[in-house]
């Protein structure tokens, strides 16, 4: 990812922008970690929708814990089969590890990290991930863009290239790239404001 240099011609000659969006830190619970974390038979409460069908920020927070550094992380619902966690490089840092940077869902060779909440604490051994750069589509947007699912792509935001970003489609995914604060900061994108970037080859 850096500075673009070179004029690129826009996948299926389509002269459409994407919407980025930036990801802080979270964390998706398991229904088991969620009760060892907040307590018996404990719901999680929905204070924003996101992007992606079903997707939602929680007012609950967790720390991750890492020796003696900590970090504050947000957890996003609904509950899922496993637990998982995404932090930005400068997160990983922090804490003393090196996760991998991989898809979301794809935890095989992840790190582990402790987890404190409000009514105990959970030794995760896998599940800390870096999130590589993806973009979401339903599948007809993605015909429409001449993109198929897992496919290598580039987009550009001003003259801010980032490169190798996966594309992921599924049926009721909404169209959106996410990366994470890092690199929101190299390419000069605030979380929080709208940014819009092309698909190029």
């Amino acid at each position: 990812m850096g500075l673009l240099n070179c004029k690129s011609r826009l996948v299926g000659k389509l002269n459409m922008k994407i919407k980025i969006e930036v990801s802080g830190r979270h964390i998706h619970l398991s229904a088991d970690d969620l009760e060892k974390l907040f307590g018996k038979n404990y719901r999680l409460t929905n204070i924003k929708q996101l992007s992606q069908t079903g997707e939602f920020a929680c007012e609950e927070k967790i720390l991750l814990k890492n020796g003696k550094s900590e970090l504050s992380a947000r957890v996003v619902g609904p509950v899922r089969h496993f637990t998982q966690v995404e932090i930005a490089r400068s997160d990983a840092d922090f804490l003393g590890l090196n996760p991998p940077r991989k898809l979301s869902g794809d935890l095989d060779g992840s790190l582990g990290v402790d987890l404190l909440g409000p009514k105990g604490s959970v030794q995760l051994i896998t599940g800390l991930i870096m999130a590589k750069a993806h973009f979401h589509c339903d599948e007809e947007y993605a015909k429409k863009l001449g993109l198929k699912n897992n496919q290598i792509i580039n987009v550009r935001h001003n003259n801010y290239l980032f490169e190798n970003v996966i594309t992921r489609v599924g049926k009721n995914f909404k169209p959106a790239m996410h990366i994470d604060v890092d690199e929101a900061v190299k390419a000069g994108i605030i979380k929080g404001e709208q940014a819009f970037g092309e698909i190029i080859d």
